[in-house]
């Protein structure tokens, strides 16, 4: 696949993965429609092409003495940098936070693999 099209898809998840947080984990919300949930979408997808990666180089013996784990941290992490930088998206506590977190992991995992096999 193109730039073009894993970047509309990684929008596109991540706005799924948005909407299914918001209906499913009480205290993770995100006001508006659907271009709210685009929007955030697409700013999450930014978080995650430009900061995360860094954030794994940075963190990374922390990666590798938790056998993987610290990564879910990494991800809570960029999803707190969404609460702050969008004003749609509202994370109240860090149960709902850590919620969210492995909800989104796992929406993406399963697009993820969706979008591998065709």
């Amino acid at each position: 696949m193109g730039f073009i099209t894993t970047l509309i898809f990684s929008i596109f998840s991540n706005a799924v993965a948005l909407y299914l947080a918001a209906f499913f984990i009480p205290g993770f919300s995100v006001m508006g429609g659907i271009v709210a949930f685009l929007t955030a979408g697409a700013i999450l997808t930014a978080i995650n092409a430009t900061l995360r990666p860094l954030m794994k180089l940075i963190l990374g013996p922390f990666i590798v003495l938790t056998l993987g784990l610290f990564v879910i941290v990494i991800n809570a992490l960029t999803l707190y940098l969404l609460d702050v930088l969008s004003p749609q998206v509202t994370i109240q506590g860090y149960p709902a936070l850590l919620l969210a977190t492995l909800l989104m992991c796992a929406v993406n995992l399963i697009l993820g693999f969706a979008r591998k096999k065709h």
